[in-house]
């Protein structure tokens, strides 16, 4: 008995000892990781911000095959939130949102030894090369995962920094993806109804357009501002003359107004009026790199339906969209006009 006694007494001291020694340590952890991901902040955040997405990128189902996921209504934003059951159940609630700057989230974890509650936020920081995301999450382990950590020699901060890694990668990718997706499709033949437009021309490597053209926009834009103008469409392109064997173009950025505008001599922004004209229609959803692609499918289409392109005719693109408020480049909407020659019906007459 007194042997027994003694064990019994040992035992305690060990678990009191135990208890002492785990306590004393710390528990809190506060771990972040970040990635530079070449997309805007606002394309970054949406992704995400929406639970329906974490699926696909995050890496819990390649740890737990078994995982079942339950969407609440509510799936982004704040007070959106999602559950899952499986090896480990656990369910996160979004707290607070700044639109493309911040998410904070209550994440909930069912282990064996009881719940868990840290907390996790989320920041985005447009720097040079993109968006810099940081995934943060931080709390206290219970004494009991303190034993578990030290003696089963479990490195959770490793883990998780591990995990996070990984579901930044993913992250990067799938932005990488839904920004690379366009559609193009040929609308047929249509009237543009044409006007008056202000407008200013450059020229310009076929490859440097699309900057040159941005800021010649921007200088239309300030025109009509400056001087209380109406705009009556959105801006578009002309493009006057393509020379492909020196492999320049001279073209006029510009936007319609409602009525002609008189400028002074010398103004780098002048009026200008667009008859009506028949043309082969091409919608673009997409970035501006497949817009050769989408003049070709209207050029196809024009030869497949036996209609003649008109050579004297300028070719135009109208950008529906902004991409100062539209960062997705797969949202950019692009209408092109490619002018045919109308024939005129047949007239029958009698004799």
């Amino acid at each position: 008995m007194k042997i027994l006694k003694y064990l019994l007494f040992l035992i305690l001291l060990i678990i009191i000892g135990s208890a002492i020694y785990f306590g004393t340590k710390d528990g809190t952890y506060n771990l972040m990781d970040s990635m530079v991901i070449n997309a805007p902040p606002e394309v970054v955040f949406n992704k995400v911000n929406d639970y329906k997405t974490w699926e696909s990128w995050g890496q819990w189902k390649k740890q737990d095959s078994t995982i079942t996921i339950t969407y609440a209504e509510k799936t982004s934003g704040e007070g959106a939130s999602y559950s899952w059951e499986g090896e480990m159940s656990g369910s996160m609630t979004t707290t607070k949102v700044i639109p493309n700057k911040a998410i904070e989230q209550d994440l909930t974890l069912n282990t064996p030894g009881g719940e868990r509650h840290p907390k996790v936020v989320w920041t985005f920081e447009e720097v040079e090369g993109g968006t810099k995301v940081t995934w943060g999450m931080k709390g206290e382990h219970t004494l009991m995962d303190k034993a578990y950590y030290s003696i089963s020699g479990f490195n959770f901060d490793a883990a998780m920094h591990q995990m996070n890694k990984a579901g930044l990668e993913s992250i990067a990718l799938e932005v990488a993806n839904d920004m690379k997706q366009y559609s193009i499709n040929v609308d047929g033949v249509t009237q543009y109804g044409g006007g008056f437009y202000m407008y200013t021309t450059s020229v310009a490597k076929q490859s440097e357009i699309g900057e040159k053209m941005k800021s010649l926009m921007e200088v239309v834009k300030s025109f009509i501002a400056k001087n209380n103008l109406n705009m009556a469409g959105e801006p578009f392109t002309i493009y006057n003359e393509i020379d492909n064997a020196n492999n320049t173009v001279i073209f006029s950025t510009g936007i319609p107004v409602k009525e002609q505008v008189i400028t002074p001599d010398g103004s780098p922004v002048v009026c200008g009026f667009m008859e009506p004209v028949s043309a082969v229609k091409v919608s673009l959803k997409g970035n501006y790199d497949h817009l050769p692609e989408a003049y070709n499918n209207g050029h196809q289409y024009a030869e497949k339906n036996n209609l003649q392109i008109d050579s004297a005719g300028k070719m135009f693109e109208v950008y529906i969209t902004d991409p100062e408020e539209t960062p997705n480049p797969a949202n950019w909407l692009t209408e092109i006009y490619i002018p045919i020659i109308t024939i005129p019906a047949t007239v029958e007459t009698g004799y």
